[in-house]
C-alpha cells in the first residue's frame, strides 16, 4: 500500500472516496444495528466541503483501497473523523496501514481521539491494538452506543506488543 494525500477537489478522487465511505459505513451500520450514521446520508458535495485533511491507501495497481480523514483539535491534538476501507479490501491491513502511517508520519507525538460504534468489533480491536485507550461509551441518539478512544501524545503505535499483525 502506498499512502498519499487526497485532493477532494479532483472529481475522480472525491467520487471514489464518497463511494468507499458509503460502502464502509453501510457495513458498520449493519454491525452496530444503526442505519443513521451521518456519513451515510452525506452528499458528495457535503463531503467535499468538510473541513478535514485526507490521506488514502492505494494498491499497487493504483486503486484507492481506503482513506483516513482528520481535523485538528486544541492543544495540538487530532480528532480522527473517518477511517474507511473499501469492503473489497477488508482484512488486508488497509486500516492498520492508514492508522500507523498517520500516527508515525502525519501527526507523530500528538494526542489523538476517535469514536466508533461500540459494537464495531473490528474497529474497537484496531484502536486498542494500536495503543488507544478506551474512554467512556456514550449514546448521541437513542439506539446508538458509541465508544470513545484516546491516544496520548507519547504513545507509539505498537506499544505493549500490539500492532504486530494486520488483522484490520
Amino acid at each position: 500500500m502506498q499512502i498519499l494525500p487526497l485532493d477532494l477537489s479532483d472529481d475522480a478522487t472525491a467520487t471514489a472516496v464518497h463511494r468507499i465511505g458509503h460502502a464502509a459505513y453501510a457495513v458498520e451500520a449493519e454491525l452496530i444495528g444503526f442505519d443513521g450514521i451521518p456519513a451515510l446520508g452525506e452528499s458528495l458535495a457535503e463531503m467535499r466541503h468538510t473541513d478535514l485533511t485526507w490521506v488514502g491507501a492505494f494498491s499497487e495497481g493504483g486503486a484507492l483501497a481506503g482513506f483516513l480523514a482528520w481535523a485538528p483539535e486544541p492543544e495540538d491534538g487530532v480528532s480522527i473523523d473517518r477511517l474507511c476501507v473499501d469492503p473489497a479490501w477488508f482484512r488486508k491491513g488497509v486500516a492498520s496501514s492508514l492508522l500507523r502511517h498517520a500516527l508515525t508520519e502525519v501527526f507523530p507525538g500528538r494526542p489523538v481521539t476517535v469514536t466508533t460504534g461500540a459494537a464495531n468489533a473490528p474497529a474497537v480491536t484496531l484502536y486498542e491494538r494500536l495503543g488507544f485507550r478506551r474512554g467512556p461509551d456514550f449514546s448521541p441518539v437513542p439506539g446508538l452506543t458509541m465508544a470513545s478512544f484516546g491516544r496520548a501524545a507519547e504513545s507509539t503505535p505498537w506499544e505493549g506488543g500490539r500492532g504486530s499483525s494486520d488483522l484490520a
